[in-house]
Protein backbone atom coordinates (compact mmCIF):
# COMPACT_ATOMS: atom_id res chain seq x y z
CA UNK A 1 0.00 0.00 0.00
CA UNK A 2 1.44 3.33 -1.07
CA UNK A 3 0.82 5.92 1.67
CA UNK A 4 1.69 9.22 0.00
CA UNK A 5 -1.05 11.40 -1.44
CA UNK A 6 0.11 10.89 -5.03
CA UNK A 7 2.66 8.82 -6.90
CA UNK A 8 5.55 11.00 -8.12
CA UNK A 9 5.27 11.66 -11.85
CA UNK A 10 8.96 10.83 -12.23
CA UNK A 11 8.33 7.39 -10.80
CA UNK A 12 5.37 6.79 -13.14
CA UNK A 13 7.39 7.83 -16.18
CA UNK A 14 10.30 5.66 -15.13
CA UNK A 15 7.99 2.68 -14.53
CA UNK A 16 6.49 2.99 -18.05
CA UNK A 17 9.52 4.30 -19.92
CA UNK A 18 10.21 1.10 -21.88
CA UNK A 19 6.72 1.08 -23.32
CA UNK A 20 6.93 4.83 -23.97
CA UNK A 21 9.89 4.15 -26.27
CA UNK A 22 7.76 1.58 -28.11
CA UNK A 23 4.92 4.11 -28.47
CA UNK A 24 7.36 6.65 -29.91
CA UNK A 25 8.59 4.13 -32.46
CA UNK A 26 5.05 3.06 -33.41
CA UNK A 27 4.10 6.72 -33.88
CA UNK A 28 7.18 7.64 -35.91
CA UNK A 29 7.07 4.85 -38.50
CA UNK A 30 3.73 5.79 -40.15
CA UNK A 31 4.58 9.51 -40.15
CA UNK A 32 7.89 8.74 -41.88
CA UNK A 33 6.10 6.67 -44.52
CA UNK A 34 3.35 9.29 -44.88
CA UNK A 35 5.52 12.38 -45.17
CA UNK A 36 8.98 11.30 -46.35
CA UNK A 37 8.01 8.44 -48.68
CA UNK A 38 4.78 10.27 -49.66
CA UNK A 39 2.49 7.32 -48.92
CA UNK A 40 -0.47 9.65 -48.65
CA UNK A 41 -2.95 6.77 -48.76
CA UNK A 42 -1.56 5.43 -45.46
CA UNK A 43 -4.11 6.72 -42.99
CA UNK A 44 -7.30 5.71 -41.17
CA UNK A 45 -10.34 8.01 -40.94
CA UNK A 46 -10.71 9.40 -37.46
CA UNK A 47 -14.39 8.40 -37.05
CA UNK A 48 -13.92 4.58 -36.86
CA UNK A 49 -10.78 5.05 -34.80
CA UNK A 50 -12.70 7.30 -32.38
CA UNK A 51 -15.41 4.64 -32.05
CA UNK A 52 -12.72 2.03 -31.34
CA UNK A 53 -11.12 4.30 -28.74
CA UNK A 54 -14.48 4.80 -27.02
CA UNK A 55 -15.07 1.05 -26.90
CA UNK A 56 -11.57 0.44 -25.52
CA UNK A 57 -12.04 3.09 -22.84
CA UNK A 58 -15.23 1.35 -21.68
CA UNK A 59 -13.43 -2.00 -21.53
CA UNK A 60 -10.52 -0.50 -19.57
CA UNK A 61 -12.94 1.16 -17.16
CA UNK A 62 -14.78 -2.13 -16.63
CA UNK A 63 -11.56 -3.95 -15.81
CA UNK A 64 -10.30 -1.22 -13.49
CA UNK A 65 -13.61 -1.16 -11.62
CA UNK A 66 -13.47 -4.94 -11.22
CA UNK A 67 -9.85 -4.73 -10.04
CA UNK A 68 -10.72 -2.06 -7.50
CA UNK A 69 -13.67 -4.16 -6.24
CA UNK A 70 -11.32 -7.10 -5.65
CA UNK A 71 -8.86 -4.84 -3.83
CA UNK A 72 -11.54 -3.22 -1.67
CA UNK A 73 -13.19 -6.54 -0.82
CA UNK A 74 -9.80 -7.88 0.28
CA UNK A 75 -9.31 -4.86 2.53
CA UNK A 76 -12.75 -5.38 4.10
CA UNK A 77 -11.95 -9.04 4.73
CA UNK A 78 -8.77 -8.14 6.55
CA UNK A 79 -10.59 -5.44 8.47
CA UNK A 80 -12.86 -8.25 9.63
CA UNK A 81 -9.84 -10.34 10.62
CA UNK A 82 -8.54 -7.43 12.72
CA UNK A 83 -11.84 -7.02 14.58
CA UNK A 84 -12.48 -10.74 15.02
CA UNK A 85 -8.96 -11.28 16.36
CA UNK A 86 -9.49 -8.67 19.06
CA UNK A 87 -12.91 -10.12 19.94
CA UNK A 88 -11.42 -13.62 20.14
CA UNK A 89 -8.69 -12.42 22.50
CA UNK A 90 -11.15 -10.64 24.80
CA UNK A 91 -13.30 -13.77 24.94
CA UNK A 92 -10.29 -15.93 25.78
CA UNK A 93 -9.28 -13.57 28.54
CA UNK A 94 -12.76 -13.27 30.08
CA UNK A 95 -14.34 -16.67 29.34
CA UNK A 96 -11.53 -19.03 30.36
CA UNK A 97 -11.66 -18.88 34.13
CA UNK A 98 -11.75 -21.27 37.06
CA UNK A 99 -11.35 -20.56 40.77
CA UNK A 100 -9.40 -23.78 41.19
CA UNK A 101 -6.75 -22.78 38.64
CA UNK A 102 -4.01 -20.27 39.49
CA UNK A 103 -3.70 -16.99 37.63
CA UNK A 104 -0.31 -18.01 36.25
CA UNK A 105 -1.78 -21.21 34.76
CA UNK A 106 -4.68 -19.26 33.27
CA UNK A 107 -2.25 -16.79 31.73
CA UNK A 108 -0.33 -19.68 30.17
CA UNK A 109 -3.55 -20.95 28.60
CA UNK A 110 -4.42 -17.46 27.34
CA UNK A 111 -0.94 -17.08 25.94
CA UNK A 112 -1.09 -20.48 24.24
CA UNK A 113 -4.38 -19.71 22.48
CA UNK A 114 -3.34 -16.20 21.46
CA UNK A 115 0.01 -17.38 20.13
CA UNK A 116 -1.72 -20.11 18.15
CA UNK A 117 -3.97 -17.44 16.67
CA UNK A 118 -0.88 -15.44 15.64
CA UNK A 119 0.45 -18.62 14.05
CA UNK A 120 -2.82 -18.82 12.08
CA UNK A 121 -2.38 -15.21 10.91
CA UNK A 122 1.19 -16.03 9.87
CA UNK A 123 0.19 -19.17 7.98
CA UNK A 124 -2.65 -17.36 6.23
CA UNK A 125 -0.55 -14.45 5.02
CA UNK A 126 2.13 -16.84 3.75
CA UNK A 127 -0.52 -18.78 1.84
CA UNK A 128 -1.85 -15.57 0.35
CA UNK A 129 1.64 -14.51 -0.74
CA UNK A 130 2.26 -17.72 -2.69
CA UNK A 131 2.75 -17.19 -6.40
CA UNK A 132 0.01 -17.94 -8.89
CA UNK A 133 0.57 -18.28 -12.66
CA UNK A 134 -1.61 -15.24 -13.45
CA UNK A 135 0.16 -12.90 -11.01
CA UNK A 136 2.89 -10.43 -11.94
CA UNK A 137 5.40 -12.19 -9.68
CA UNK A 138 5.86 -15.22 -11.91
CA UNK A 139 7.13 -13.41 -15.00
CA UNK A 140 7.41 -9.79 -13.88
CA UNK A 141 8.16 -7.17 -16.46
CA UNK A 142 11.56 -5.51 -16.29
CA UNK A 143 9.92 -2.35 -15.00
CA UNK A 144 8.11 -4.18 -12.19
CA UNK A 145 11.19 -6.20 -11.26
CA UNK A 146 13.39 -3.12 -11.20
CA UNK A 147 10.85 -1.22 -9.07
CA UNK A 148 10.60 -4.08 -6.55
CA UNK A 149 14.35 -4.49 -6.16
CA UNK A 150 14.89 -0.78 -5.48
CA UNK A 151 11.87 0.09 -3.33
CA UNK A 152 10.62 -2.77 -1.14
CA UNK A 153 11.08 -6.31 0.12
CA UNK A 154 8.26 -8.81 0.61
CA UNK A 155 8.91 -10.45 3.99
CA UNK A 156 7.16 -13.69 3.05
CA UNK A 157 9.62 -14.13 0.19
CA UNK A 158 12.70 -13.68 2.36
CA UNK A 159 11.79 -15.47 5.63
CA UNK A 160 10.66 -19.14 5.38
CA UNK A 161 7.24 -19.88 6.81
CA UNK A 162 8.73 -22.56 9.07
CA UNK A 163 10.95 -20.00 10.77
CA UNK A 164 8.18 -17.40 11.04
CA UNK A 165 5.62 -19.75 12.58
CA UNK A 166 7.83 -21.85 14.86
CA UNK A 167 7.95 -19.44 17.88
CA UNK A 168 4.16 -19.52 18.32
CA UNK A 169 3.34 -23.23 18.50
CA UNK A 170 4.66 -26.43 20.08
CA UNK A 171 6.83 -28.93 18.24
CA UNK A 172 3.98 -31.44 18.02
CA UNK A 173 1.67 -28.86 16.48
CA UNK A 174 4.46 -27.76 14.15
CA UNK A 175 4.84 -31.30 12.82
CA UNK A 176 1.08 -31.75 12.58
CA UNK A 177 0.35 -28.67 10.49
CA UNK A 178 3.26 -29.14 8.08
CA UNK A 179 2.18 -32.72 7.46
CA UNK A 180 -0.99 -31.30 5.88
CA UNK A 181 -1.60 -29.00 2.93
CA UNK A 182 -3.42 -26.00 4.39
CA UNK A 183 -1.53 -24.90 7.51
CA UNK A 184 -3.98 -22.12 8.38
CA UNK A 185 -6.97 -24.47 8.36
CA UNK A 186 -5.10 -27.00 10.46
CA UNK A 187 -4.26 -24.37 13.06
CA UNK A 188 -7.92 -23.39 13.43
CA UNK A 189 -8.74 -27.08 13.78
CA UNK A 190 -6.15 -27.44 16.55
CA UNK A 191 -7.52 -24.30 18.19
CA UNK A 192 -11.04 -25.77 18.19
CA UNK A 193 -9.77 -29.06 19.60
CA UNK A 194 -7.91 -27.27 22.39
CA UNK A 195 -10.97 -25.17 23.30
CA UNK A 196 -13.00 -28.39 23.50
CA UNK A 197 -10.41 -29.84 25.88
CA UNK A 198 -10.65 -26.74 28.08
CA UNK A 199 -14.42 -27.18 28.18
CA UNK A 200 -14.00 -30.80 29.25
CA UNK A 201 -11.65 -29.64 32.02
CA UNK A 202 -14.27 -27.22 33.29
CA UNK A 203 -12.46 -24.04 32.31
CA UNK A 204 -15.18 -22.99 29.84
CA UNK A 205 -18.92 -23.48 30.29
CA UNK A 206 -21.14 -24.69 27.42
CA UNK A 207 -22.48 -21.28 26.41
CA UNK A 208 -19.07 -19.66 26.31
CA UNK A 209 -17.67 -22.63 24.44
CA UNK A 210 -20.31 -22.10 21.75
CA UNK A 211 -19.42 -18.42 21.49
CA UNK A 212 -15.74 -19.20 21.02
CA UNK A 213 -16.60 -21.77 18.37
CA UNK A 214 -18.63 -19.13 16.55
CA UNK A 215 -15.54 -16.94 16.47
CA UNK A 216 -13.54 -19.80 14.97
CA UNK A 217 -16.26 -20.31 12.35
CA UNK A 218 -16.02 -16.59 11.52
CA UNK A 219 -12.26 -16.90 11.14
CA UNK A 220 -12.76 -19.85 8.79
CA UNK A 221 -15.20 -17.70 6.79
CA UNK A 222 -12.76 -14.81 6.53
CA UNK A 223 -9.98 -17.20 5.53
CA UNK A 224 -12.21 -18.70 2.84
CA UNK A 225 -13.07 -15.25 1.47
CA UNK A 226 -9.36 -14.39 1.26
CA UNK A 227 -8.62 -17.68 -0.49
CA UNK A 228 -11.47 -17.06 -2.94
CA UNK A 229 -9.86 -13.81 -4.11
CA UNK A 230 -6.39 -15.35 -4.13
CA UNK A 231 -7.28 -18.52 -6.00
CA UNK A 232 -9.77 -17.12 -8.52
CA UNK A 233 -8.22 -14.48 -10.81
CA UNK A 234 -9.90 -11.77 -12.79
CA UNK A 235 -11.24 -13.87 -15.72
CA UNK A 236 -8.40 -14.41 -18.14
CA UNK A 237 -10.65 -14.16 -21.21
CA UNK A 238 -11.58 -10.59 -20.27
CA UNK A 239 -8.00 -9.69 -19.34
CA UNK A 240 -6.63 -11.12 -22.60
CA UNK A 241 -9.18 -9.36 -24.82
CA UNK A 242 -8.61 -6.14 -22.90
CA UNK A 243 -4.86 -6.40 -23.55
CA UNK A 244 -5.36 -7.16 -27.26
CA UNK A 245 -7.85 -4.32 -27.80
CA UNK A 246 -5.55 -1.84 -26.06
CA UNK A 247 -2.67 -2.71 -28.34
CA UNK A 248 -4.82 -2.68 -31.49
CA UNK A 249 -5.89 0.84 -30.60
CA UNK A 250 -2.32 1.93 -29.77
CA UNK A 251 -0.98 0.58 -33.09
CA UNK A 252 -3.75 2.17 -35.19
CA UNK A 253 -3.80 5.49 -33.33
CA UNK A 254 -0.95 7.23 -35.26
CA UNK A 255 -2.63 6.41 -38.61
CA UNK A 256 -5.68 8.41 -37.58
CA UNK A 257 -3.76 11.27 -36.01
CA UNK A 258 -1.58 11.99 -39.07
CA UNK A 259 -4.38 13.11 -41.36
CA UNK A 260 -5.87 15.34 -38.65
CA UNK A 261 -2.55 17.10 -38.11
CA UNK A 262 -1.98 17.35 -41.87
CA UNK A 263 -5.35 19.11 -42.15
CA UNK A 264 -4.26 21.52 -39.42
CA UNK A 265 -1.06 22.17 -41.38
CA UNK A 266 -3.09 22.90 -44.53
CA UNK A 267 -5.16 25.49 -42.66
CA UNK A 268 -1.97 27.12 -41.38
CA UNK A 269 -0.63 27.24 -44.95
CA UNK A 270 -3.84 28.85 -46.11
CA UNK A 271 -3.50 31.57 -43.47
CA UNK A 272 0.18 32.06 -44.33
CA UNK A 273 -0.77 32.70 -47.95
CA UNK A 274 -2.23 36.00 -46.83
CA UNK A 275 1.01 37.19 -45.26
CA UNK A 276 2.33 40.40 -46.73
CA UNK A 277 6.03 39.63 -46.25
CA UNK A 278 6.55 36.11 -47.56
CA UNK A 279 10.32 36.34 -47.79
CA UNK A 280 10.85 36.97 -44.06
CA UNK A 281 12.69 34.14 -42.31
CA UNK A 282 9.88 33.63 -39.76
CA UNK A 283 7.40 33.15 -42.59
CA UNK A 284 9.66 30.51 -44.17
CA UNK A 285 9.99 28.71 -40.82
CA UNK A 286 6.21 28.73 -40.26
CA UNK A 287 5.64 27.51 -43.79
CA UNK A 288 8.07 24.63 -43.32
CA UNK A 289 6.39 23.63 -40.04
CA UNK A 290 2.95 23.78 -41.67
CA UNK A 291 4.05 21.59 -44.60
CA UNK A 292 5.35 18.93 -42.20
CA UNK A 293 2.79 19.49 -39.45
CA UNK A 294 1.87 15.77 -39.35
CA UNK A 295 5.09 15.17 -37.38
CA UNK A 296 3.39 16.78 -34.38
CA UNK A 297 1.11 13.74 -34.28
CA UNK A 298 4.04 11.74 -32.86
CA UNK A 299 4.05 13.28 -29.34
CA UNK A 300 0.24 13.38 -29.22
CA UNK A 301 -0.09 9.75 -30.34
CA UNK A 302 2.55 8.75 -27.78
CA UNK A 303 0.74 10.65 -25.03
CA UNK A 304 -2.62 9.03 -25.79
CA UNK A 305 -1.04 5.58 -26.05
CA UNK A 306 0.73 6.15 -22.71
CA UNK A 307 -2.55 7.14 -21.04
CA UNK A 308 -4.43 4.07 -22.25
CA UNK A 309 -1.55 1.73 -21.48
CA UNK A 310 -1.04 3.21 -18.00
CA UNK A 311 -4.71 2.68 -17.14
CA UNK A 312 -4.45 -0.91 -18.32
CA UNK A 313 -1.24 -1.44 -16.30
CA UNK A 314 -2.78 0.05 -13.15
CA UNK A 315 -5.73 -2.34 -13.39
CA UNK A 316 -3.41 -5.27 -14.06
CA UNK A 317 -1.29 -4.44 -11.01
CA UNK A 318 -4.32 -3.97 -8.73
CA UNK A 319 -6.39 -7.04 -9.51
CA UNK A 320 -4.44 -9.43 -7.23
CA UNK A 321 -4.47 -7.75 -3.81
CA UNK A 322 -2.37 -10.34 -1.96
CA UNK A 323 0.56 -10.97 -4.29
CA UNK A 324 2.91 -8.52 -2.57
CA UNK A 325 2.92 -5.40 -4.71
CA UNK A 326 3.03 -1.72 -3.72
CA UNK A 327 -0.73 -1.34 -4.31
CA UNK A 328 -1.82 -4.46 -2.41
CA UNK A 329 -3.56 -4.91 0.93
CA UNK A 330 -0.75 -4.65 3.55
CA UNK A 331 -1.40 -8.01 5.21
CA UNK A 332 2.10 -8.24 6.71
CA UNK A 333 1.69 -4.92 8.48
CA UNK A 334 -1.89 -5.75 9.52
CA UNK A 335 -0.75 -9.09 10.95
CA UNK A 336 1.98 -7.43 12.99
CA UNK A 337 -0.51 -4.81 14.22
CA UNK A 338 -2.96 -7.54 15.28
CA UNK A 339 -0.18 -9.41 17.07
CA UNK A 340 0.84 -6.34 19.05
CA UNK A 341 -2.77 -5.54 19.99
CA UNK A 342 -3.84 -8.97 21.16
CA UNK A 343 -0.60 -9.73 23.01
CA UNK A 344 -0.92 -6.46 24.87
CA UNK A 345 -4.51 -7.41 25.76
CA UNK A 346 -3.26 -10.47 27.66
CA UNK A 347 -0.25 -8.64 29.16
CA UNK A 348 2.21 -10.79 27.24
CA UNK A 349 5.96 -10.21 27.26
CA UNK A 350 8.55 -9.81 24.48
CA UNK A 351 6.02 -8.11 22.22
CA UNK A 352 7.61 -7.20 18.86
CA UNK A 353 7.80 -3.69 17.48
CA UNK A 354 5.86 -2.52 14.45
CA UNK A 355 7.55 -3.00 11.11
CA UNK A 356 9.51 -0.06 9.74
CA UNK A 357 8.69 0.38 6.08
CA UNK A 358 10.70 2.34 3.54
CA UNK A 359 9.92 4.40 0.44
CA UNK A 360 6.32 5.02 1.59
CA UNK A 361 5.25 1.46 0.74
CA UNK A 362 3.56 -0.73 3.38
CA UNK A 363 3.21 -4.45 2.70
Amino acid sequence: MYIKKTYPLKGMLKWTRRYTYVFLLLSTIPVFLFDILRWKWLYIPWLPLGVLGTAVSFIVSFKNNASYDRLWEARKIWGGIVNTSRSFTIMIKDFIKNDNVSNSDLKKIHRELVHRHIAWLTALRYQLRKHKPWENHIKPSKSNKEFREKNFVVLEQTIPIEKAINPYISNNEYKEIFAKGNQASQLLGIQSRRIKELQSEGLIDDFRHMELEKILVELYTLQGKSERIKNFPYPRQFATLNFIFIWIFIILLPYGMMQEFEALGDRILASLANHEFKTVIMHKIQEFIAIHFEWFSIPFSTLLAWIFYSMEAIGENSENPFEGGPNDVPISDLSRGIEIDIRQLIDDIDIPESYEWKNDIIL
